[in-house]
Parts: C-alpha cells; structure tokens; sequence
C-alpha cells in the first residue's frame, strides 16, 4: 500500500479549512502546516509581551493582536500566526472575515527550540517581502535577550540586541518600549529548556 499524496489546496480551501478548523495551520504552496502550541514559557512570555504592547497602544491609532491573528505575506503566499502583531493606521485584511492581516507594522515571534531556524530563516525571509513591514522581533524563552530588525530606508535591515533583566527594547516605528523585567514576569529562566 502506497502513502498518499497531502492534498495541494488552494488559498481559499486553507481558509475555509481554518475557518471550520479548531487546529491552527500555516500555508505555502498549497501545502498546510500544523502549528504546535505553545509550552507554559512561551505563553507567559508572549502574554506580557502582549500586556505590555497593548497598554501603550490602547490611545493610539494602532492595534495589537495576539497569535489568533492570521497574517499573510501577499508577495509570497505565506499564511501564518505571529505571536504578536501590530498594525497601525487602517487595517487591511484580505476578505471581508477580517481575520487574515495583509499590512502589520510589527511582527513579535517567541523563539521556540523547534521553531528558532524558521523563524531566523525562510520565515523572515516571508515577512521581509511584506511591505508595510518596519520591525520584526525575536524573544528568547531560555535568557533575557530580545533582538529587533529594524527595515531602513534602503530596505536592509539592522539588528539591535538588548539582553538582561533590566534591559529595555524601543519599538520606534511604534514609539513603545519592551522592558524585559516586563516581558519575562513571572518566568523562571532556571527551569528546565525552553519547550515548544
């Protein structure tokens, strides 16, 4: 007996798929990927993150969404769950659900073991082709360190790192500030790995 073949699904199937679906799911090339949840650190981390963001944001004219959020790199085809996303000024999605973002400003990834290549590598590689994009955010789970790509007026990007409990990350395309104290309350860094 033969496997079969995964299905190639066309963007619209994937979301009507995800729609339907409890399970989250990326898509590219017809392909869907299931997405692991996140371990108890992951949670916390991304949580205040989001806490944190959110608050500042709250009189602005920019919204702050957690991973339920589905953005889609139009460039690419890439359809995906960022741990945070934010989007300032009008809000484009790509149907009239209003659940999948074509336009973030910033885009916050929590690094997990199984994911920390992707979200180095091709992942960013598909949020780089995102034009509206302007910072993109790695935060560790096992020690204090955030690092921030930042898009420049010749398209490249700078990283910036900041590391240590009372360290503090600008935000500037946003003018919000991440103090890590923040960002990591309520985390042991002594337990254990860091998990999915």
């Amino acid at each position: 007996m033969t496997a079969q073949p995964a299905p190639h699904l066309t963007p619209a199937e994937y979301l009507a798929l995800e729609r339907a679906g409890e399970e989250r799911h990326e898509y590219l090339a017809g392909k869907i990927y299931a997405m692991a949840g996140g371990s108890k650190r992951h949670n916390r981390i991304a949580g205040s993150a989001y806490a944190a963001l959110y608050a500042q944001l709250r009189q602005r004219d920019c919204v702050v969404y957690p991973s339920d959020m589905r953005v889609k790199s139009a460039r690419t085809g890439l359809y995906t769950y960022p741990d945070i996303t934010i989007v300032c000024g009008d809000e484009e999605f790509e149907d009239d659900n209003e659940d999948t973002l074509l336009n973030p400003t910033v885009i916050i990834e929590v690094l997990s073991p199984s994911t920390e290549q992707y979200d180095r590598g091709r992942k960013f590689q598909h949020y780089r082709a995102i034009p509206s994009l302007r910072e993109y955010v790695l935060i560790a789970q096992d020690e204090y360190r955030v690092e921030r790509f930042a898009r420049q007026a010749d398209n490249t990007w700078l990283l910036s790192e900041v590391t240590g409990r009372e360290g503090t990350l600008e935000l500037t395309s946003v003018q919000c500030l991440l103090r890590l104290e923040e960002v990591y309350e309520k985390v042991d860094l002594t337990e254990g790995d860091a998990e999915a």
